[in-house]
């Protein structure tokens, strides 16, 4: 197993337990850093906790006192810990570099990453480049916030696998070194401001995929997204961008028949079985970075000609008596729950709430032109039925959670509907993840089955 070489910190602090600060601190000590972790929720007497005291590193839990700070060099911080954390403010009036732990693979293996981000389409369009490369024979792994901690797999890649790794703005606000050899930007749009404050930040944030890359290296980005231009235009990598409306010379684009990489057809239109036209931009991304890295068009055919989404995005769950349901848990905010219902043309029955952020529902109007009836739930129930009020929906039910507003829907549709789950919302105020709230209306769904 792989170990940090010419790690200048002595004394690391890893902030948040879980799998990546598991992962952190074991890398860190097998390196022969004299490691300390601090954890707020975890239990004493955890597996984790156990098997990191096993090892000799001191776990101190319940809290954060400022002591653990004492003789820190390095803070390794998990992604969701906001920075007006105490120990977070306190590291940084100390000036102690701050990192999370996808740093620390790039420490490991830079030259062989695959990193992708953006505010829609990261699992998705990861997926698709991990999928592909292996139908094409490439050795690849996958890593982040879709697979495993990706320090933890770093450690066990051999020289001529990829690591295909999604990152979020969280993760990317504390790198140092980290650079891929292929970065992938989708799209961007206000998101995540109760983290980042503002727009420009979260942007900023986005960026930091691209700071470290050089002419040796590749920027894949959407040429239809302003600020993804603004940001790749900045970039000394080598651009490849994608589009779905303008012809691409020296990128990914389509006409009305093909999908083409710079001058080559790659596949018919007709041949991809993933729906929706925001997943064309997907598809286009991820056909660029595959290629980029070795993949072959019979492989990216096979990907596309059964690839029918990931869980929780846009899943189709079960056709029950002539209704479509689809569960689209992962849409958590507005513009992901546009370009879901984008997808359908046919009468939909809309299933969202959530999360009370403080924002409005506004700008999901122009988007429930096809929606016959919304039922909503969670804290922003108020909002979002008042919003499919003001878009002149008729029919708007209330529910207790998904598994209910599966059944409403159920109970107000007609054959060939469809009845999406697309809460436009985080999950929190009732489920642990979105996977969790994904779970329980597919549960439900079979139920009617």
């Amino acid at each position: 197993m792989k170990t940090l070489i010419d790690f200048p910190y002595e004394k690391v602090l890893v902030l948040g337990l879980a799998k990546s600060g598991t992962a952190a601190a074991k890398l860190l000590h097998d390196s022969g850093k004299e490691v300390r972790v601090n954890d707020l929720k975890a239990d004493q007497d955890s597996d984790q906790v156990q098997e990191l005291t096993g090892l000799g590193i001191e776990v101190v839990t319940g809290g954060h006192p400022l002591s653990v700070l004492e003789g820190v060099e390095l803070l390794v911080k998990n992604p969701g810990i906001p920075y007006e954390n105490p120990v977070v403010r306190e590291a940084e009036n100390r000036k102690i570099p701050i990192i999370t732990e996808v740093e620390l693979a790039g420490r490991l293996v830079n030259d062989s990453i695959i990193g992708i981000t953006g505010s829609n389409g990261k699992t998705t369009t990861t997926t698709l480049i991990y999928e592909m490369l292996n139908q094409s024979g490439c050795k690849t792994q996958l890593a982040g916030n879709i697979g495993n901690v990706s320090c933890e797999v770093a450690r066990n890649m051999a020289e001529d696998e990829w690591m295909v790794i999604e990152l979020s703005s969280f993760q990317l606000l504390g790198i140092d070194q980290f650079k891929p050899k292929i970065s992938v930007l989708l799209n961007l749009f206000e998101a995540h401001l109760d983290y980042h404050k503002s727009f420009e930040n979260y942007k900023q944030a986005k960026a930091g995929i691209m700071k470290n890359q050089t002419e040796d290296d590749f920027i894949v980005y959407n040429a239809d997204d302003n600020e993804i231009s603004d940001i790749a235009a900045q970039s000394a990598a080598v651009k490849v961008p994608f589009s779905k409306t303008q012809r691409i010379p020296g990128g990914a684009w389509c006409d009305d028949k093909y999908l083409y990489f710079k001058q080559e057809p790659v596949i018919s239109l007709g041949d991809i079985v993933l729906v929706g036209s925001h997943n064309l931009e997907n598809i286009m991304a991820a056909v660029s970075a595959a290629k980029l890295s070795g993949a072959d068009n019979d492989g990216i055919r096979q990907v596309l000609n059964t690839f029918t989404g990931v869980k929780h995005r846009l899943q189709f769950v079960s056709n029950v008596n002539g209704r479509l349901f689809y569960n689209d848990s992962k849409a958590t905010n507005i513009l992901a729950t546009s370009k879901a219902l984008s997808s359908f043309s046919q009468p939909t029955i809309l299933l969202a709430g959530g999360l009370d952020r403080g924002g409005s529902f506004a700008d999901l109007i122009p988007s429930l032109e096809c929606v016959k009836a919304v039922i909503v739930f969670g804290e922003t129930a108020d909002k979002i039925a008042e919003t499919a009020s003001n878009a002149g929906i008729k029919t708007i039910e209330y529910a207790k959670n998904v598994e209910e507003a599966a059944r409403k829907a159920y109970q107000l549709s007609l054959e060939e509907d469809v009845i999406l789950l697309s809460p436009a919302c985080a999950s929190w105020d009732q489920y642990r993840t979105f996977e969790e709230r994904g779970d329980m209306f597919m549960k439900a769904v079979h139920t009617l089955e």
